[in-house]
């Protein structure tokens, strides 16, 4: 089983930059990609990132340009660097452990979730 947990989110205005962080843990030999999903108010989570174990990435359309995924294979750890943040982007980000990346998809693992951490972008 894998545990998962996110932090850096936080209050910034838009225009700035925040950086998450993700940790896995417990059975990490068997996460092959990770993920970051987000989930505004009303709405359904939807994927922000993905990157696999070999360094292919899978970005949403509305951050590609603007947010950078990357990964640390021997710390199980995954980061996702947000730059020119809109008050569209203000939601909590999940990350998910151990899902697949497969073309342009990222299929999350259904145990591999975080609690999650809020961004808030101001205007």
């Amino acid at each position: 089983q894998v545990q998962v947990e996110e932090s850096g989110g936080g209050l910034v205005q838009a225009g700035g930059s925040l950086r998450l962080s993700c940790a896995a843990s417990g059975s990490t030999a068997s996460i092959e990609s990770m993920g970051w999903y987000r989930q505004a108010p009303g709405k359904q989570r939807e994927l922000v990132a993905a990157i696999s174990r070999r360094g292919t990435t899978n970005y949403g359309g509305s951050v590609k340009g603007r947010f950078t995924i990357s990964r640390d294979n021997a710390k199980n750890t995954v980061h996702l660097q947000m730059n020119s943040l809109k008050p569209e982007d203000t939601g909590v980000y999940y990350c998910n452990a151990g899902g697949l990346v497969s073309g342009s998809n990222y299929f999350p693992s259904k145990d591999g979730w975080g609690q999650g951490t809020q961004v808030t972008v101001s205007s």
